[in-house]
């Protein structure tokens, strides 16, 4: 089946919170955790505004007839550490059904290519430190992700 990846339109809202929904379903399916409180709603009008920044953007891969195969969510950031702008890949997925054919490291490289495009000096991404996640962990190894160190870390305000 040919996949297409593209940038993300406001208008594909709805396919990626769809999308989100799964991805944070398999993440607390895996770990036995309600990590996540998902509102679909919430999570459309918020893409659909976040596609408007030109700090914020999307890469929907797509099958025949539209089908959701996958999508990156990636947003600019800043750092001293990091020499000046890089991206943040904030969600990353492929649909069970598309995954181990390559379109993992396509949606990579994609990605890669718009954060040369901005001038981006790094890519970074969390993934959770559990053994549920080895074979994801080895994945971004494969495609030239290493480990920093540290643990994602969150404050609610």
């Amino acid at each position: 089946m040919d996949i297409v990846i593209r940038h993300a339109l406001p208008s594909d809202a709805a396919v990626i919170a769809a999308g989100v929904k799964e991805l944070t379903d398999e993440i607390m399916a895996r770990t036995g955790a309600p990590h996540f409180v998902v509102d679909a709603v919430q999570i459309e009008n918020d893409c659909r505004n976040f596609l408007k920044s030109e700090r914020y953007a999307v890469y929907l891969a797509e099958g025949a007839g539209a089908q959701c195969a996958g999508f990156a969510t990636l947003c600019e950031s800043r750092a001293l550490y990091a020499g000046g702008s890089f991206g943040i890949i904030q969600e990353f997925y492929v649909a069970p059904q598309f995954r181990s054919a390559g379109l993992g490291r396509r949606l990579l490289d994609v990605i890669a290519a718009h954060g040369g495009r901005l001038g981006w000096k790094r890519l970074e991404m969390c993934t959770p430190p559990l053994p549920e996640f080895d074979r994801t962990l080895e994945f971004y190894r494969r495609n030239g992700f290493e480990i920093t160190g540290g643990r994602k870390m969150k404050r609610l305000l």
